[in-house]
């Protein structure tokens, strides 16, 4: 098994507010908070393990091999569990589903050993077979999911099935030889692979068997995953969905480590509204919001220290440029862009949450990697780009429509950026909102010109942040294609050593800041409300907080 490596450098500098900023109360403390005890008979009755919590946004689907954002990986924690998990406290790869595994010392196959014990949500067994199924479904090629590069990129034979040149599923490197045994062969030693399977819902097993009930394997949003008939293999099941209103999860009784969980229940609460979120938060029906408005951060400080989290988040904030649109086809126009956003002052007057500026993709730091190539430049020098693109001072530059998901923390930041993109170059930029699922079609179909993004890591390693910008991936969504770059990218899988792949993720950051597909803005922090009832949450890199670890104080 790998350990994830210590925190990052320069996440080191971010830290919680937990004390010497004020000695006001929390609301999250009172008597209105949800865990407050019922009195019946004039003796107080056992209280239920009841986390309420802020989701960000409605998801797409409960289906973890069709999904893609955030506030659905938050949902997939707790109803599915694959191989691996994570360490609550700095999330290295533990025993899940599998109670072990052995990889060679060619560092190509691996064998995992599933418990004997591992059982569906339904009570059915959970067999290698499922995993073997499970994984010939994310690759159909039908069911296009975004996530398929995190198999095929690593294991023999899948991405000549996802390419339709293989038909034979036997001759993908997933071999079930009996119910608790799993093999998977790969192309090339890949030594984060482990961090991959334990942290990432794209090899979490699905109850195939159940999904061929409602609908083609290949085919995505089938009622499968409606109340009373979802399956899932975590540590909670699906107990209530309201849609807009909130999904209700609880304890999965046929959970091979079921004595472990406390929470009774999550209530999981989409709340696009981060302004409601936040007074959800002080009226006690919240013990967690998603984030909190920039504009409340130092009230937080000042008022609430307990309750005001900022932690590391291993993650970049950008826009996504459609190059396959004008005027975002000319990388000039998209580096005059890029040069002329003052992201220090975005970071120090809007977001306020101890954010980083970003200069270029990767993260610095992440598992030792920095990356040497950086966004620099005058406002000049923009000026010149934007007048050799010919559009001097802005002159006939067409208005750029800016979307980005429904937040007012989003748009402040889209118009200051806004401002400053008049004021340095003529640009008239329109700003568009639109709410999550919405939004996250328009993304995948490339019905934008410039489109508010954001990569939060799945995993921590330098490679989480540059795989996606190769042609055909399914988290691309810019139109933006570079042969050099996909040369490189096939030379890093087959790397020999971290050195010499650290060395082509260089060259690979190089080619992002000169094309500019995406303009990095700022590295992320999280700051968030957390009541100080809730117990065992540890700040991590990936805000993954396995949930059966998890109680509340009564």
């Amino acid at each position: 098994m790998l350990n994830c490596p210590p925190l990052l450098p320069l996440l080191l500098v971010v830290t919680c507010f937990a004390s010497g900023c004020g000695k006001s109360k929390s609301p999250a403390t009172s008597s209105a908070s949800p865990n407050s005890s019922a009195v019946a008979n004039g003796t107080k009755a056992p209280t239920p393990q009841i986390w309420h919590v802020g989701n960000g946004a409605e998801p797409q689907d409960l289906d973890p091999q069709a999904i893609t954002g955030v506030p659905e990986h938050k949902l997939m924690m707790a109803l599915f569990e694959g191989l691996a998990s994570e360490d609550p406290k700095d999330l290295h790869p533990v025993p899940g589903i599998a109670e072990s595994w052995d990889i060679s010392a060619d560092g190509k196959t691996y064998t995992f050993h599933l418990r004997k014990n591992a059982k569906w949500s339904d009570g059915s067994p959970i067999t290698s077979e499922d995993f073997v199924q499970s994984y010939q479904r994310m690759l159909t090629p039908e069911f296009a999911s975004e996530y398929a590069y995190l198999i095929y990129d690593y294991v023999v034979g899948a991405k000549e099935y996802y390419d339709r040149k293989l038909t034979d599923f036997t001759q993908v490197g997933f071999k079930a030889p009996d119910p608790q045994t799993l093999h998977v062969t790969l192309k090339n030693p890949a030594p984060y692979l482990m961090k991959i399977i334990a942290s990432h819902y794209a090899w979490t097993p699905v109850p195939v068997k159940v999904i061929a009930k409602f609908g083609p394997l290949g085919q995505k949003r089938t009622p499968w995953t409606r109340l009373g008939n979802h399956v899932g293999s975590g540590p909670f099941m699906l107990k209530e969905w309201l849609p807009n209103q909130k999904i209700v999860v609880k304890r999965n009784p046929h959970y091979w480590d079921a004595a472990t969980v406390k929470l009774d229940e999550i209530h999981f609460y989409p709340t696009e509204d981060i302004s409601t979120e936040e007074r959800m938060f002080r009226t006690g029906q919240l013990h967690k919001t998603n984030e909190l408005p920039n504009a409340k951060i130092d009230v937080y400080r000042k008022d609430f220290p307990e309750s005001l989290r900022i932690d590391p988040y291993l993650g970049v904030y950008f826009y996504r440029c459609n190059v396959a649109r004008a005027p975002l086809n000319d990388k000039r126009v998209r580096k005059a862009l890029a040069l002329t956003i003052d992201r220090e002052s975005i970071v120090s007057k809007v977001t306020r949450g101890g954010q980083q500026p970003a200069y270029a993709v990767s993260y610095p730091g992440t598992a030792g990697y920095t990356p040497r190539a950086k966004i620099s430049g005058t406002i000049a020098d923009a000026k010149r780009l934007l007048a050799e693109a010919g559009f001097p001072d802005g002159k006939g530059l067409p208005t750029i429509e800016l979307l980005y998901n429904t937040s007012e923390n989003h748009r402040a930041i889209a118009e200051a950026i806004q401002q400053m993109w008049k004021r340095n170059l003529g640009a008239n930029i329109s700003l568009l909102n639109q709410e999550w699922k919405v939004y996250l079609d328009s993304q995948h179909t490339t019905n934008f010109t410039l489109e508010r993004g954001g990569w939060i890591a799945d995993y921590v390693d330098p490679h989480v942040f540059l795989e996606i910008w190769v042609t055909g991936n399914g988290n691309n969504d810019t139109n933006w294609s570079n042969a050099d770059y996909d040369r490189l990218f096939q030379q890093a899988l087959a790397a020999k050593n971290e050195t010499e792949r650290y060395e082509i993720y260089q060259q690979m950051d190089a080619i992002l800041v000169d094309e500019c597909p995406i303009i990095p803005i700022y590295y992320y922090t999280h700051p968030y409300a957390l009541s100080p009832k809730v117990k065992n949450f540890h700040p991590t890199l990936l805000d993954n907080h396995p949930y059966k670890f998890l109680y509340l104080e009564n």
